[in-house]
């Protein structure tokens, strides 16, 4: 049962509209679906409290910066008695072109180093996961500018109705579980 929805990203306005931030781009959307605005700073994070269906549902959005996402969920897992299979980490893959989203039960980081910082912290690769496609800068040696650099304008329409799905993916694990969900979230917009 997921109750805990984790979006990876940089705080700040410096990185709000970046690649790098889709995951918490996905929490916004999610946040906008059930009319959430307010928020709590605990366990490193903005975190969001929503009641569905008679549970808290968390949102979180830590700000420890990507590469110390750990601390942040390991805070969340402690403060809150999760285990890591009740959480669901959304965050940008550079492996999956833009439009794509792929949900995973567990499974390895990928090289990405928020989700790498995760599983160093809470000890597990046990833990559902949302990938959302960013796909790769054409110059391979540019991808720190490429995931801190806003969308191209060209981009932002297929963005945007990626956001709407993985909102609705999420909402859709909440609901039914990761495992019934992944027909409907592994999709290419």
């Amino acid at each position: 049962m997921i109750r805990l929805l984790v979006g990876l990203g940089n705080p700040g306005k410096k990185y709000e509209k970046s690649r790098h931030n889709v995951g918490f781009m996905v929490i916004d959307e999610v946040l906008r679906k059930l009319k959430v605005q307010r928020h709590t700073e605990e366990c490193l994070s903005h975190l969001y409290r929503v009641s569905l269906d008679g549970r808290e549902i968390i949102l979180a959005k830590p700000q420890t910066y990507m590469n110390n996402s750990g601390l942040a969920v390991t805070n969340l897992l402690e403060e809150h008695k999760l285990k890591p299979e009740e959480m669901i980490v959304v965050y940008d893959d550079m492996d999956l072109p833009l439009g794509k989203l792929r949900l995973r039960l567990e499974g390895s980081s990928g090289g990405h180093n928020g989700v790498e910082s995760i599983i160093r912290e809470i000890k597990s690769e046990k833990f559902p996961r949302l990938r959302v496609g960013i796909g790769r800068p054409r110059d391979k040696s540019k991808t720190a500018d490429y995931v801190l650099s806003p969308f191209e304008e060209e981009e932002r329409m297929v963005l945007g109705k990626v956001l709407q799905r993985a909102g609705d993916c999420l909402l859709r694990c909440i609901e039914l579980g990761p495992e019934e969900s992944m027909n409907f979230c592994n999709v290419q917009m």
